[in-house]
């Protein structure tokens, strides 16, 4: 659910993605404060494990499958150290970047208010997407703690058996410093509900021109204190931009920089272990349900439609692409649908909460040919090394969902519609413009790509002047498991 700010034409829609009460206005009513729902704080304790499960175990695994068997440690170890590195930065600084106030910066990064988790603890709350409700939020900033984890771990799939161990924790550290934090910013900073009705209510009560002028203030007060994106009228449910679209082009820009694989194109490089990579696959499906129906932050029906819309664009996208393998390759493979499977939660990531059901099924159909594409036709054409096709299946399908969404949350097409705060004679109903809400998703989709882009393009150069991006050729040609770590996935 988002809001529309009247006095700005397109700002239709915020993110259903997450924003700590506390770190905007207090309560309108301080007496009849919300206390949290035990059913909803145990939904997001729950969902926050399940995230979890996809960085470690599952993209680990998933991951690990698809490199050689003398990378594979490596890959473990890079996923596994980049989700504790995270977790700490996230503790310290991290949360308050990404939903606190900045101050004069406040659309572009939140600033230091809650750094060392000032202020939070049991007794503190945070809006959900429902008026009078309100979640731990220790619940809140350990959820969100766990999609600042999984996604600079998904970078490193687009060069994977190639860079060291030093180089890849220090760009994971100072690219979600200086871009996931801030994107997260731009997409899910908002106000809260109960912030906005309340001011909206007062508005409507005025009365004199001084008291509706000053009433006014305040609602574009409330209204303005947000993301930079956000307040676009963009619309991301879970992830798509923030998450994916995110990954994607920071893996190709690493791909490019960090250069081809020793033996590229020359030398078979297959996947070791295909069942791990099904293992893994199938463990961010379950996960994702966590990532996608939690990012509701309740426990209601607005869940189940992103529960649902989840499951059947993941299902759509799996065999879609196993199809279409089968006609044009021949074959139909076990990697083929892991990979669709993948797309497919990529591609309805910002869309779940937002679609019908039949549009999310049409569009885990459609995500995969164009995933496919791109992993194979343009990527051989144009010979870049994304060794685990980050860019083609994160990248182009989170770009992908991201337009889609725009188009998927219109009622006509059984989308949930539009969610003004500021209308509160009814259900918060706000008015869809098709026009306007996809240039906002455009715009979105091209902030995140130029930022991430930019940005990692210019940490992944100063890191290869500092240290060195890549191992020696020898140690390459050994594995990095032994020439960065010192010991074997596999002893026989």
């Amino acid at each position: 659910m988002t809001f529309k700010r009247p006095s700005l034409m397109g700002f239709a829609v915020l993110a259903l993605g997450a924003i700590a009460l506390s770190s905007i206005a207090g309560p309108a009513f301080a007496a009849d404060a919300p206390v949290p729902n035990k059913g909803d704080t145990a939904w997001m304790l729950v969902c926050s494990a399940l995230v979890l499960m996809m960085s470690v175990p599952g993209l680990a695994l998933f991951y690990g499958g698809l490199v050689r068997t003398k990378n594979m440690l490596s890959v473990l170890t890079q996923v596994f150290a980049i989700v504790a590195m995270i977790g700490i930065v996230w503790a310290l600084y991290g949360y308050s970047m990404a939903f606190t106030d900045g101050g004069s910066l406040n659309p572009y990064v939140g600033g230091f208010s809650k750094a060392f988790m000032k202020g939070i603890d049991g007794s503190s709350v945070a809006a959900t997407f429902s008026n009078g409700v309100v979640i731990p939020e220790l619940a809140y900033f350990v959820f969100q703690m766990t999609f600042a984890m999984i996604t600079p771990a998904l970078i490193i799939g687009a060069f994977a058996e190639r860079i060291k161990f030093s180089a890849c924790l220090l760009f994971c550290l100072l690219w979600a410093t200086f871009v996931y934090f801030p994107i997260a910013h731009w997409v899910w900073y908002i106000a809260a509900p109960d912030d906005i009705a309340a001011a909206a209510k007062a508005l409507a009560d005025a009365s004199g021109d001084a008291a509706k002028a000053a009433a006014q203030a305040k609602l574009d007060e409330v209204t303005g204190g947000v993301g930079w994106l956000a307040g676009a009228g963009a619309l991301d449910f879970a992830g798509g931009t923030v998450v994916h679209i995110n990954a994607g082009i920071a893996g190709l820009v690493g791909a490019l920089i960090v250069g081809k694989r020793v033996g590229y194109g020359k030398e078979v490089m297959a996947p070791h272990s295909l069942t791990m990579t099904m293992i893994g696959a199938s463990l961010l499906w379950v996960g994702w349900f966590g990532f996608n129906a939690g990012s509701n932050l309740e426990a209601n029906g607005a869940t189940a439609v992103a529960f649902v819309n989840t499951m059947i664009a993941t299902a759509a996208a799996a065999f879609s692409w196993l199809i279409v393998e089968w006609i044009f390759k021949g074959k139909p493979s076990l990697l083929g649908i892991c990979s669709g499977a993948v797309a497919g939660l990529v591609a309805v990531t910002p869309a779940c909460g937002f679609s019908g059901s039949m549009g999310a099924l049409i569009l885990g159909l459609l995500v995969s040919p164009l995933c496919l594409f791109f992993v194979s036709t343009v990527k051989n054409a144009l010979g870049y090394d994304d060794a685990l096709d980050v860019f083609g299946v994160h990248c182009i399908g989170g770009i992908f969902g991201a337009l889609a969404t725009g188009l998927l949350v219109n009622p006509d097409f059984g989308g949930v519609g539009i969610t003004d705060y500021t209308n509160i004679t009814g259900n918060n109903a706000g008015t869809y413009d098709m026009a306007a809400q996809m240039m906002a998703q455009g715009k979105a989709v091209l902030a995140t790509l130029v930022w991430s882009g930019g940005v990692s393009a210019i940490i992944f150069k100063v890191l290869d002047i500092i240290i060195g991006l890549r191992p020696t050729v020898d140690e390459e040609r050994e594995g990095l498991d032994i020439a960065e770590h010192g010991e074997r996935a596999y002893n026989y």
